[in-house]
């Protein structure tokens, strides 16, 4: 094992934590560290991710359900057309997609670029809605949530089926829907997020089962390393302001998409 790959099983950590801390960007961290670190193959990579994420947040949500920051009603709402979306992509539209999509000038889109790229832009657009959006009640998780009811069910459409593309457990756009749409306080959304996350995911790993080679030694270490990081995630979140992190949240999406970007590109 090289220091790359000792970097990349680090960067497991570090994901755990920062999905812990803000719940998102499990994806954000997990897909780059397998593709650039461990050298897996985009289509494998986002696969993996799927179950990386999914069963870190799994974890994730039990400790915020024991915290009661968890709002079941939002996440069943949400989840509901998610889960099918996902699932679906996964299952049949990912197996069809042919590795050349088409040629700009000199430049070759391929199965695996276009999905990087999809993934970058769809990380800046969501970056955006959380620096702009302005949180007046991001710590009060107590007061009164407002149901939105066609908004969230079409967010978690949308989102099951990014999420089948791209591998992203869709933290960095299931966060900034629940705030902005369905009114949640920051760390309730992170919380009722992780939920979403687990499941969506999961059930979106299973779809791949069937198509990809699974190397389960693999995904067990990274996984538990993962799982390490959200442990001391969460604690954190005891000490910081949700309006904070829904500010860093924001910025951190934005220089992931852009630097990813730039590496496919460039």
């Amino acid at each position: 094992m090289d220091w790359i790959q000792l970097i990349g099983y680090a960067g497991a950590l570090v994901m755990g934590l920062v999905l812990g801390l803000i719940g998102g960007g499990g994806s954000i961290l997990t897909v780059p560290i397998l593709v650039y670190l461990l050298q897996i193959e985009p289509v494998t990579a986002t696969a993996y991710s799927l179950f990386v994420v999914g069963t870190t947040s799994l974890v994730g949500a039990i400790q915020n359900l024991r915290k009661k920051l968890i709002d079941v009603k939002t996440a069943i709402i949400f989840a509901i057309p998610a889960f099918i979306s996902v699932y679906s992509t996964r299952k049949w539209i990912m197996p069809a997609i042919p590795e050349h999509l088409f040629s700009i000038g000199q430049l070759d889109i391929t199965r695996s670029l276009g999905i990087m790229i999809l993934f970058a832009i769809i990380m800046i657009i969501a970056s955006w809605a959380m620096i702009s959006t302005r949180c007046l009640n991001c710590d009060d998780v107590d007061r009164p949530v407002t149901y939105n009811y066609p908004m969230i069910f079409a967010e978690g459409t949308v989102v099951g089926l990014l999420t089948g593309l791209i591998g992203a457990g869709g933290g960095f756009l299931i966060v900034p829907a629940l705030v902005v749409f369905a009114k949640l306080p920051m760390k309730k959304a992170v919380a009722t997020s992780l939920l979403i996350i687990a499941a969506k995911s999961l059930i979106g790993f299973i779809g791949d089962v069937e198509n990809l080679q699974i190397d389960w030694k693999f995904l067990a270490i990274f996984s538990t390393l993962a799982i390490s990081g959200i442990f001391v995630g969460i604690y954190l979140t005891n000490y910081i302001k949700g309006s904070v992190l829904k500010k860093y949240f924001g910025w951190f999406v934005l220089v992931m998409g852009i630097l990813i970007l730039w590496a496919e590109l460039y």
